[in-house]
């Protein structure tokens, strides 16, 4: 993960000769520089080219060969830190504006009636106070900009020495411009009253609309248009309700076709629409202009085109089906906290380096890739990671080991052009055995999951999962045939650090989007597909296999949580209370036979036939079974990069079958395999393969 480091990074500043790399393969001064001839010359660990050492930069050797301004040095001591860039690596040679965020709010009659868009304008009043800062700055550098919209555009000029906003309409959607320069991005500490006023005014200036159609890719285009009028980047957050039917660019018709599920043509399901939104994605990593979309659909809205640009500039997607302020406000609004808030780098780009003897191949994230080595990402967060695939394809020497090199060249929230490198250098081994003991089976399965996702634009379903099971089956064959000490043929032999691959594997293949099954939301399907590729380790493992936390089992005194058991019904009790997330969905899940004292504790009801509706939350109540619970689920949330909403379910309730399908060791709803029967499967194939 390129943007979470636990505390700031050392920056390493050589002012205007920027830093140092190697002549031949540009790879960066970093602790696998080997200084020779009395620290006058520098061999590269990448390349093995000599390079002379800089003037400025020599320093004598100690008597280990090591230079003695070693430990002061954290380009030549630390695996990870940052070097300040130069004018040469800025657009057009100039030093990049602070970046801005534009606030695009779809006015239609729905987001109007369901009181969205009064919610978000509250909101925004807060929020705008807690924009991100550089450590240590008093207010923050980045700039915001107010945009409503339906068939046509309001743009906001919000000057500082304005009494009340001016409104500019756009109504020309094919030819689409901003129409004010000045006054449109300002500072929010300066304008703050201005712009409380029209966070004021827009509800009303639209309560009595009938207006229900909208346009989409226009309002991207007016957002990749400021920046460029501004020359900065920044992203864009728009609100929006319903598929843009409205005649304008990128205008969508419903193509969702639940008999294509399971045929060769099912794949088009989640290939978003060609043409208008392809060229906006490549418009907006050239401004280094993220889109992050909040969704609230009713109904069908064809996620796989609508999501296509936020997914190709590093930006994230939120969705709220049916969206109620009673029931999904606070969940809403937690997630638009955490994005507005978050730390992040934009107009970004990015190379991996390596040593001989393999190279980088494939990469999996929410990226653009103009050529085969360059990451272009408009922006990257706390949040996102990319997977990067090697291949080997020459000898790899066991002494020194493989290295790697990763640069990510961004500019700051405040504007300034910085380069972050990881250096990580892998041990190597010929002996087979040594590989499945030290197997990072966590990282395993996000790339398997990434290139499965990657794989369903292209093939039927059925082949992609075939090809899973297969690699598994391959996988665990050579094991046994290579490493495993011999034993009956009847065994299942797993290596240690693999021993949950396949349950893993089982629950992937049991995942919306690999089940081809005509009962799931298409665009539920397309959404989770773009949630995972640009996911990191830990995000797809708690997605793959949730937690089951045993909440009746709890000590008030302690501060440890329960142990998680495992994700099957077999674990559940009649008089259990559980909770259950995985990052994206939060169960609290009660037994028919639970005391009736933990009902009244949690929820100030008698008995669970008392318990009626939704509730987007646990009540407040003071007792410590309820603070200790409350905190827990707040723990959570603070935690994981997406809001939760938490539903309660109780045993044997009609909405528990949704809760079922969390339970991954467990037969699918949708005809999937239980673990055991996995792995059962899984086994007769490495026979198979083995005799």
């Amino acid at each position: 993960m390129f943007f979470h480091t636990r505390t700031p990074l050392y920056v390493v500043n050589h002012g205007e000769t920027g830093p140092i790399r190697c002549n031949r393969c540009k790879a960066y001064m970093c602790p696998y520089m080997q200084f020779i001839d009395g620290g006058r010359r520098y061999q590269c660990g990448f390349c093995n080219c000599v390079s002379e050492v800089p003037v400025f930069y020599f320093q004598h050797l100690d008597h280990m060969g090591r230079r003695v301004d070693f430990y002061e040095r954290p380009e030549l001591s630390l695996g990870s830190y940052e070097f300040a860039a130069t004018l040469d690596y800025c657009k057009n040679n100039k030093l990049p504006n602070p970046p801005a965020y534009i606030f695009m709010i779809d006015v239609s009659y729905n987001n109007i009636k369901s009181g969205l868009v009064k919610l978000i304008c509250d909101e925004l009043k807060t929020l705008l106070e807690k924009l991100p800062r550089e450590e240590g700055a008093e207010s923050s550098a980045i700039k915001v900009g107010f945009v409503t919209y339906n068939k046509v555009l309001h743009f906001y000029n919000v000057k500082s020495a304005l009494a009340q906003p001016q409104m500019m309409v756009v109504s020309d959607t094919a030819e689409m411009f901003v129409p004010l320069l000045d006054g449109f991005l300002v500072n929010y500490q300066d304008s703050r009253a201005v712009i409380y006023n029209l966070l004021d005014q827009i509800p009303d200036m639209f309560a009595d609309t009938n207006e229900s159609e909208t346009v989409f890719a226009p309002v991207i285009q007016a957002g990749v248009e400021a920046f460029k009028a501004a020359e900065c980047n920044g992203k864009l957050f728009i609100f929006h309700s319903s598929m843009p039917t409205a005649e304008a660019p990128g205008k969508l018709k419903n193509r969702d076709d639940k008999k294509l599920v399971n045929t060769e043509k099912e794949k088009t399901l989640f290939q978003p629409q060609k043409g208008v939104y392809e060229q906006l994605s490549k418009d907006c990593v050239a401004q280094g202009c993220c889109v992050d979309l909040f969704l609230f659909p009713s109904q069908y809205m064809d996620m796989a085109t609508m999501a296509d640009v936020p997914s190709h500039t590093g930006g994230s997607v939120y969705k709220y089906n049916n969206f109620q302020v009673e029931t999904d406000g606070e969940h809403f609004l937690r997630d638009l906290r955490k994005d507005v808030q978050k730390s992040i780098g934009f107009d970004a780009i990015m190379r991996v380096r390596t040593s001989t003897g393999f190279r980088a191949t494939d990469f999996f994230g929410a990226i653009h890739m103009n050529n085969t080595t360059d990451i272009e990402m408009a922006a990257v967060d706390c949040d996102k990671a990319v997977t990067v695939e090697f291949k080997h394809d020459d000898t790899l020497s066991e002494e020194t080991g493989a290295l790697i090199q990763c640069a990510l060249l961004y500019t700051t929230i405040s504007g300034q052009r910085r380069l972050r490198i990881h250096n990580l250098s892998l041990h190597c081994s010929s002996q087979l055995s040594e590989l499945y003991t030290r197997c990072e089976t966590d990282s395993l399965i996000n790339f398997f999951a990434k290139s499965a996702y990657r794989a369903i634009l292209n093939q039927p379903l059925k082949n992609v999962r075939e090809i899973l099971v297969n690699q598994t089956a391959h996988m665990l064959a050579c094991y046994r045939k290579n490493c495993a000490s011999p034993s009956a043929a009847s065994q299942l032999i797993l290596p240690d650090a693999m021993k949950v691959f396949p349950v893993y594997m089982n629950s992937l293949m049991k995942t919306a989007p690999l089940v081809g099954s005509t009962e799931l939301s298409t665009d539920d399907r397309a959404h989770q597909r773009l949630s995972v590729m640009a996911m990191g380790v830990e995000d797809t493992q708690l997605l793959l296999y949730p937690r089951l936390i045993p909440l009746h089992t709890l000590d008030v005194n302690s501060e440890a949580l329960p142990a998680p058991v495992r994700c099957s019904e077999e674990r559940l009790t009649d008089s259990g209370m559980f909770l259950l997330e995985n990052g994206h969905s939060m169960f609290l899940w009660l037994g028919q036979a639970i005391p009736p004292d933990l009902i009244q504790s949690i929820f100030n009801l008698p008995s669970l036939a008392h318990l009626q509706g939704h509730m987007p939350a646990l009540p407040e109540l003071d007792n410590p079974l309820s603070k200790k619970v409350r905190s827990i689920i707040n723990g959570l949330l603070d935690k994981r990069p997406n809001s939760m909403k938490l539903q309660i379910v109780r045993q044997r309730d009609k909405p528990e079958m949704l809760f079922r399908q969390f339970l991954v060791e467990d037969k699918g709803l949708h005809g999937s395999a239980s673990y055991m029967d996995f792995l059962c499967y899984v086994h007769r194939e490495i026979r198979q393969l083995l005799t």
